[in-house]
Parts: C-alpha cells; sequence; structure tokens
C-alpha cells in the first residue's frame, strides 16, 4: 500500500514540531538537528519538515511506495503523464537511502516517487560516483522548479 508524501519547509523547527504533534496527535517517527517526519497511519501519510528550504511552505508533494513493483508502476504513470521524469536510482537523502524518481506537474510541482531502503545517519551524501554531494541532495540542481520558475532545493 503507498503512503502519501509532503515535505515543507520551516523556519523554526522546535514550534513546528509542537505544532505538528499536536495536530497529528504523535510524536515524530525521527527528529534531527534540522529535520522531522511523522510516519502516520491515519491518514497514512509521510510528513516531513525541515529548515533546510529557502522559504517556509510545501516544498513537494510525493508518494512513497512499500516495494519497488509499486515503485516500477508509479514510474510507469509518471512516464504516461508526458512530463519529464528524472529518474535518480538509488540515492540517498533526508536521513534515508532510497531509490527514487521525480516529475514536475504543468504548474511547477514536484512530485517524487520512492521507496525507502535503508536509514542513514546524515540528512545526504552520495551513494552514486556521478552524483555530485550538494544541500540539495533530492531534488537535483535546477530540478523541479516552483510556480516561478525557481529551481526548488528540496529534500524528502
Amino acid at each position: 500500500m503507498k503512503r502519501f508524501h509532503v515535505h515543507a519547509h520551516v523556519e523554526n523547527l522546535e514550534a513546528s514540531i509542537a505544532f505538528y504533534s499536536k495536530l497529528f496527535a504523535a510524536e515524530p517517527s525521527r527528529v534531527e538537528a534540522d529535520y522531522a517526519k511523522w510516519m502516520l497511519e491515519d491518514p497514512r501519510v509521510n510528513f516531513a519538515i525541515s529548515t533546510r528550504g529557502a522559504r517556509s511552505g510545501v516544498d513537494h508533494l510525493g508518494i512513497q511506495a512499500d516495494d519497488l513493483e509499486e515503485l516500477a508502476e508509479l514510474k510507469a504513470r509518471a512516464q504516461a503523464a508526458d512530463q519529464e521524469l528524472l529518474d535518480q536510482g538509488e540515492t540517498s537523502c533526508c536521513y534515508a537511502r532510497s531509490a527514487k524518481h521525480w516529475v514536475t506537474d504543468p504548474q511547477g510541482i514536484a512530485w517524487e516517487h520512492f521507496h525507502s531502503l535503508d536509514s542513514i545517519p546524515v540528512f545526504g551524501e552520495s551513494t552514486r560516483k556521478d552524483e555530485a554531494q550538494a544541500p540539495a541532495c533530492c531534488v537535483p540542481r535546477g530540478k523541479p522548479v516552483d510556480a516561478a520558475g525557481n529551481p526548488r532545493s528540496s529534500c524528502c
């Protein structure tokens, strides 16, 4: 079963953790100095916040697949949507190692499809020789863009 994913940038992580913990009636499943994540079952959502964005607000949406077959199904759907697909393969970001790809809708909203493979102890690290480590570890530079055409610097 797939899980909806939302990633938002916040200015004050501590205040945001307190707010969302009350809103969701649950503590985050992971907290780091710059990041927090709730893996909720009702509703089934992976909700993440971080202080790594250029400005506050929703950075990207996504769907987390439970297995690689679901991820392949999501990739086929994204390819059928007639938008450029960016396949990152296996990569590490947001304290996780994942297989993932990205597609941007006609309005510039970034959609991430991913399957988490493992947890990692750092925000991001390259697992591919041709992939440069950068502050924006999830979305490669210039992909996707926001509604104004500005590159997003996001992470899951």
